[in-house]
């Protein structure tokens, strides 16, 4: 896609937006995709054990699940533009950070920083492609927005393995520099507010209990089976308690918990895409350490290998927005969820000697299964609400998955802690480290079933919307 004769200063320019919006999905899941690909040389020069590696995806995504909701808010309140051109100036200068920490504390904190970035990103995107987009075109556009995560995905684990084989780990976060640069400059270029500004208040506090329960949730889950792990549990439903409760009362809520409540499509949508992801995410993870590890491929080979899910996601992506348009959402978005459930059975039946051909296999199905469903929820999610609602139901949207991604990081931990314990991976670890991938498949398999009856009792979203 060029983007020099669609990124003309205008008042609106829809294509520019859509540009922006575009690349700015691509770089945060290959900045995902393609760390996961280097953990474990990553950990072998810092020295860090099982648990330690699984915090440098999961302090991404736990930053960016904490402050999706609240930048969403804010961006409904000043404008999507206001927050989102920061927030990429944030993340981009956290890449280079990250390049060039030499610990993996440091590392962890830089990662935190570029979350909070993503969530600004993220809490934004959709909702602007939302927003200046009519209803009859919103499909196409938002799988043309999926179709570039998936992108970002596809070509993160191929294009990780190969600079981390080449130039190290480092490369990684250096190569997506340049065209951060890019999308800055076009954000300079394109000047116009994006969308309305609806003057309000914002609950500070709400937004603070709202990050302690995540906060406390998933440092929980990684801790277990410690007694400590279930004090940070408990304290972690505490606070949620605290902070339904209080977003039920307060006047302007960061929250709105009422569509949830009033809402079938959008509460069951957004159910459907956190179940999902809890159940998908952690993939990547996992059989990054199982083929470097349990099958001895070097992170070309093993990003080579890892490249079929997000390809098919890329391909069918876009196919399944328009498909959307015009028959039920939740039917198309339903019978990815159950394609979804195969796949990831396939892979709970991992061996030492499993062929290539069945992984890929696998993979091209959870990609198949992953296309139907996104593009499909994502236009239920963002046509069953108001138009003053877009900012907060994309970022209810966005933290649904980054949420999902936490907990499929934090099952994956968990179960890490429990098998493997708190140890560097070491050839006599290995066999614990595939009983420990099985388990988590058959999990996330058993997840995604549930899923999909949470997929289908949202309802018709063309009467809703209607």
């Amino acid at each position: 896609m060029t983007t020099s004769p669609s990124c003309r200063s205008a008042p609106i320019d829809r294509r520019c937006i859509l540009v922006i919006a575009t690349l700015a999905s691509f770089l945060t899941p290959f900045m995902s995709s393609s760390v996961n690909i280097a953990l474990p040389l990553i950990g072998e020069e810092f020295g860090a054990n099982a648990v330690l590696i699984g915090w440098i995806p999961t302090s991404f995504i736990l930053a960016s699940a904490i402050f999706m909701i609240p930048m969403g808010r804010l961006a409904d309140i000043h404008g999507m533009r206001r927050i989102f051109f920061p927030g990429f100036v944030i993340f981009t200068i956290a890449t280079l950070l990250c390049a060039l920490s030499d610990s993996t504390s440091m590392l962890i904190g830089f990662r935190l920083v570029q979350g909070f970035g993503s969530a600004m990103i993220f809490s934004t995107a959709v909702a602007a492609l939302t927003a200046v987009y009519p209803p009859g075109e919103r499909g196409r556009v938002l799988g043309i927005n999926v179709a570039s995560v998936y992108i970002g995905l596809a070509t993160g684990p191929f294009l990780g393995g190969v600079l981390t084989h080449a130039f190290g780990w480092r490369s990684i976060f250096l190569a997506v520099l340049p065209l951060g640069a890019v999308v800055i400059l076009l954000l300079l270029r394109n000047r116009e507010e994006w969308t309305e500004r609806n003057p309000d208040h914002f609950d500070l506090f709400g937004s603070v209990l709202y990050g302690l329960m995540l906060l406390s949730l998933m440092y929980g889950l990684s801790v277990l089976p410690e007694t400590a792990g279930w004090g940070y549990i408990i304290f972690g439903i505490l606070m949620l308690a605290l902070f339904i409760r209080r977003e039920m009362r307060v006047e302007s809520p960061v929250l709105q918990v009422r569509l949830f409540l009033e809402n079938h499509v959008f509460a069951f949508s957004n159910l459907a895409a956190l179940i999902n992801y809890s159940a998908t995410f952690a993939v990547t993870f996992l059989l990054s350490l199982y083929l470097q590890y349990n099958r001895g491929l070097d992170p070309q080979a093993a990003g080579l290998i890892l490249v079929a899910q997000p390809l098919v996601q890329a391909v069918l992506s876009p196919a399944a927005g328009r498909i959307s348009d015009r028959i039920e959402p939740g039917i198309v978005a339903s019978a990815g969820m159950g394609v979804t459930v195969v796949g990831l059975a396939m892979l709970a039946l991992l061996t030492a000697e499993t062929p290539p051909v069945f992984i890929v296999g696998a993979l091209a199905l959870l990609g198949l299964g992953f296309a139907l469903f996104s593009s499909p929820n994502t236009n239920a999610i963002m046509s069953s609400v108001e138009r003053r609602y877009l900012g907060i139901a994309s970022a209810t949207l966005g933290t649904s998955r980054q949420v999902g991604m936490m907990l499929s990081m934090g099952i994956a931990m968990m179960i890490f802690s429990v098998v493997i314990g708190r140890v560097q991976i070491t050839p006599e670890y290995h066999a614990a480290l595939l009983s420990s991938v099985q388990i988590a498949f058959a999990l996330f398999a058993a997840l995604c079933v549930a899923g999909i009856y949470f997929s289908l009792a949202r309802g018709r979203v063309r009467s809703e919307a209607a």
